[in-house]
């Protein structure tokens, strides 16, 4: 039933923390900016990050452990985890400028960037350009990493009923696009606050398909009774010299792209409620998160690396790794996707208040909605912009995922390049600057050469996986690729 047309109480510039409406002052219902009362807590805000960071990259840890080897692949698992905790407790203080408890709120990443390093720099732009293309890169990793795991149902059950006489090869384009319609309804969740209960079912199904993975990897190292692999990954000869620096370079990228979630990270943070202050519970659900993540990544990894060796796949579940028991693999691929189908609601969702709030600042004709009657009982504000824009969105995010469907070189490449802006350069700059460190002082030394020294991590991952795609461009035809 449809309803007379009007403007949401709240619009989604509201909801981003932004002006507030004075009229929203009562302390019950709206917190210090006019917003609707955050309802946060360490175990929602661990969720978002869980589900954010344990997402497809967990299944390429396998392939990445192959090109590093047991000397240095575990070594780069901690250096990554260990940067990644430090630098996110950073930017959880750049939530708020100045005091962390009443301080003005930074509820976007290229807000805090605004607030603290100044607009109409180099900077901010920087900053839009690294954040943005890696969520938009993101989403089509997650479009390619679902529509696999969407295939390997169907080859498991195709090898089984064959008895692995079938090759069982699948064009990849059908399993794109349905993955790129489920995105479509679920584009239409208005903000990233109304995504929790998305990010609690995500959280569940990454930490299923990763025990699953676990376990089939202990069966098969069990049923062997050996541990695979070697000191030094992949050995020359068996791959010459030059692929074999791109698939260490390719393996950093990996490795990267598996913890990066600070390009979220405060959108996540403005979910939180006060008191206590959104930092100290950030800091404490980052501790745990990242403690849990890590710990599965080692498991995961390690795992994979002993079952398969030099020959682990790129994807542990679909490469095909395991064919057996296929119902099994069956259940962990049904849980990537429902974890993938949520993971990509958390990464677009900044893109989506960003582009809406500047159209609505442009044209306010665009935050007209309509108030619609679901199943006889439930209202849902409908914005035709918000369809319409979201829409095409998705649509061109699936349309790029089936033009590169390279599903390692992807995610290499993605956490490559916002490894060191994004993970370390900003909240580092941000926090020198906040917290007025003194330049050429012991700890503004200590903090910018640990950004020196992500940057010249970050280039050769990103040179590695560049130089990987275009290996597999050469014999790659546009939207015919089949698994």
């Amino acid at each position: 039933m449809l309803q007379n047309a009007s403007r949401t109480n709240i619009s989604s510039h509201q909801a981003f923390g932004m002006d507030a409406d004075p009229s929203q002052t009562d302390s019950k219902l709206y917190d210090d900016d006019g917003h609707v009362k955050r309802t946060g807590s360490v175990w929602t805000t661990s969720c978002h990050i869980i589900t954010a960071v344990v997402g497809s990259g967990v299944l390429s840890l396998a392939w990445a452990m192959a090109q590093l080897g047991w000397a240095a692949g575990p070594i780069v698992m901690v250096f990554f985890s260990i940067i990644t905790l430090y630098t996110s407790e950073l930017l959880a203080d750049c939530y708020r400028s100045d005091d962390p408890v009443s301080g003005k709120r930074n509820p976007t990443f290229i807000g805090a960037v605004q607030s603290i390093l100044g607009t109409g720099g180099y900077y901010d732009i920087f900053c839009g350009i690294c954040q943005y293309a890696n969520l938009y890169g993101t989403a089509i990793g997650y479009t390619i990493a679902g529509s696999i795991s969407l295939m390997a149902i169907k080859r498991s059950n195709c090898f089984h009923s064959s008895g692995g006489k079938d090759p069982c090869h699948f064009s990849s384009n059908p399993y794109m696009i349905s993955f790129g319609i489920i995105e479509i309804l679920l584009s239409q969740i208005p903000d990233f606050h109304e995504t929790w209960w998305l990010s609690i079912v995500a959280a569940v199904m990454s930490f299923g398909y990763s025990v699953i993975g676990l376990a089939l990897g202990i069966a098969k190292v069990a049923e062997s009774g050996t541990f695979k692999g070697s000191i030094t990954g992949v050995p020359v000869g068996t791959v010459t010299e030059a692929q074999k620096v791109w698939g260490v370079l390719q393996g950093l990228g990996d490795i990267a792209f598996a913890y990066s979630y600070s390009q979220i990270l405060l959108e996540i943070q403005d979910t939180i409620k006060c008191p206590p202050s959104e930092a100290k519970t950030m800091k404490k659900a980052t501790k745990i998160s990242v403690g849990v993540t890590t710990t599965f990544y080692m498991l995961c990894g390690f795992m994979g690396y002993a079952a398969f060796g030099d020959t682990a796949p790129g994807n542990l579940l679909t490469g095909f790794g395991f064919y057996n028991p296929y119902w099994l693999v069956d259940i962990a691929n049904a849980a990537i996707v429902i974890h993938l189908v949520g993971a990509y609601q958390l990464y677009v969702q900044p893109i989506f208040a960003d582009v809406e709030k500047r159209a609505e600042k442009r044209w306010p004709i665009v935050d007209i909605n309509y108030k619609i009657q679901i199943l006889g009982f439930s209202l849902y504000n409908l914005s035709p912009f918000r369809l319409v824009w979201r829409t095409v969105f998705v649509i061109l995010t699936t349309l790029i995922a089936m033009l590169l469907p390279f599903f390692n070189d992807i995610l290499g490449l993605i956490g490559a390049l916002s490894f060191w802006p994004l993970t370390v350069f900003f909240p580092v700059q941000m926090i020198i600057k906040q917290k007025r460190i003194s330049k050429w002082s012991g700890k503004w030394i200590a903090m910018e050469t640990l950004s020196v020294v992500s940057f010249i991590v970050s280039l050769a991952a990103a040179i590695g996986s560049i130089a990987s795609i275009v290996l597999d461009l050469k014999k790659y035809k546009p939207f015919s690729v089949d698994y």
